[in-house]
């Protein structure tokens, strides 16, 4: 099964690329399908893209479920973050 998964945008790179966190994990991936999307923006990210830029409320819902089921998101699950970590996402 596949997921998108939300990710924070860290850093803009050239060539509509970008570095995010997700879930404490840095990546990089492809912004082609979001061009609107700026520096601190969450995205949904599928297969190393972005696929739609989303709320962050709706973000943070979506990572508290993946994190009360780990075996959904691979081996790159952290341990769940605290409150405190959580609210320094937003």
């Amino acid at each position: 099964m596949c997921l998108a998964i939300p990710a924070k945008i860290t850093e803009l790179k050239e060539g509509s690329l970008a570095s995010v966190d997700i879930l404490g994990v840095k990546r990089d991936i492809a912004l082609d399908l979001t061009p609107q999307a700026q520096l601190g923006d969450f995205v949904l990210v599928h297969a190393g893209f972005a696929i739609e830029v989303v709320d962050p409320d709706y973000a943070q819902e979506t990572i508290d479920l993946i994190m009360q089921f780990p075996e959904l998101a691979g081996d790159d699950v952290p341990q769940p973050m605290s409150a405190a970590e959580a609210e320094a996402l937003r």
